[in-house]
């Protein structure tokens, strides 16, 4: 009788038992990070370096003029020369101005040329894809973008896959 009442108790329980062994396994993925080690490598982010390289040349340019004319404005009132000095600091106005609106100008169209890069549907699909596999293998539940969760207060590096999906992205960009 007592072992019949155990068995039972068991039968009961031992359902309760297997569902608590399948608890919810979260895990966090750092996109920024993933963009920044895997995607940098691709033809759109090269070019995309390269044209904030020739940006940042052409503003490097600009303030070196700006500085060798500020140097001629000097000279020209030392030696005396109000009108020369009158002319280039009319100069230095407008081309500071330019510089300044094509800063302005130029950073705005980076800033649009990365985020489309980052939001690529492509990049995109092959990351997710690469999450799906790494989450499936590893038997998590969910993954968050660690970013962009702001519900996140803490989170332990070992549901971290961030350095996963990355070498899967890798190892599968060099096939």
């Amino acid at each position: 009788m007592k072992k019949i009442f155990l068995l039972k108790i068991y039968l009961l329980t031992f359902p309760l038992f297997l569902s608590a062994q399948q608890i919810t396994r979260f895990a966090v993925v750092d996109m920024s990070k993933v963009y920044t080690v895997f995607f940098r490598e691709s033809r759109a982010v090269r070019d995309f370096e390269e044209r904030s390289a020739r940006v940042q040349v052409d503003i490097d340019r600009m303030s070196k003029e700006i500085q060798d004319l500020k140097n001629s404005q000097s000279n020209a009132e030392l030696q005396g020369d109000s009108e020369k000095s009158v002319r280039l600091e009319s100069e230095i106005y407008k081309k500071g101005e330019f510089l300044k609106e094509y800063f302005k100008l130029k950073t705005a169209e980076l800033e649009d040329q990365k985020k489309k890069l980052s939001q690529s549907s492509a990049f995109l699909e092959q990351v997710y894809s690469e999450l799906r596999i790494v989450a499936e293998s590893e038997g998590y539940s969910m993954v968050l973008n660690l970013r962009d969760a702001k519900g996140i207060l803490w989170y332990s590096p070992a549901i971290d896959i961030t350095d996963k999906v990355i070498q899967n992205l890798q190892s599968r960009s060099n096939r």
